[in-house]
């Protein structure tokens, strides 16, 4: 017969499992995970992916956007037979470097992932891919990608000011 204080002990140990298992999923990033885990276990995890792409010879890149304002990426890529083959997380400028004018948006979205946010540039027929990320470069820099609208191409890359550091407003 269970007693009120051994229902109360294996709640609290339900309780605790779960939480660990949640606190585990949500502290480790997918970069975390071991080479050979199969692709199915990588879409269960992390509250699943955010992007898929695919790969030469029939493997599969999987994207995890994750962290505070966006400032995380992690692409892991899978073989063929769904195996984890590597993984990198790309919202570097070693990374940024790669993007160049004449890329498609595919070949961008596969590459860096999607943006923290996008604006139009409507007299330029232009909408700029913003991403943010950490490092020396600063929290106020972002990288964007400015994809012309008729062409569905890069047009240009680099650097610039994230507004959300202008803080509040002073006018009146």
């Amino acid at each position: 017969m269970n007693s009120p204080r051994t229902r109360i002990l294996g709640a609290t140990l339900l309780l605790a499992t779960t939480l660990g298992a949640v606190s585990c999923a949500v502290l480790s990033p997918p970069g975390a995970l071991p080479p050979g885990t199969s692709i199915d276990e990588a879409r269960r995890s992390f509250g699943g992916p955010t992007g898929q792409y695919p790969l030469p010879g029939g493997g599969t890149r999987l994207e995890f956007a994750q962290g505070a304002f966006g400032k995380q990426t992690y692409m892991l890529d899978f073989d063929s037979a769904g195996r984890l083959v590597s993984k990198q997380q790309v919202l570097t400028p070693d990374v940024f470097a790669t993007i160049k004018p004449g890329m498609t948006q595919v070949e961008v979205l596969s590459r860096i992932g999607r943006p923290a946010f996008v604006f139009p540039v409507g007299w330029q027929q232009l909408q700029v891919w913003n991403y943010r990320f950490g490092g020396l470069e600063g929290d106020c820099v972002l990288f964007q990608v400015s994809i012309s609208n008729p062409t569905g191409t890069v047009s240009e890359a680099g650097q610039g000011y994230d507004p959300a550091c202008d803080g509040p407003s002073t006018r009146d």
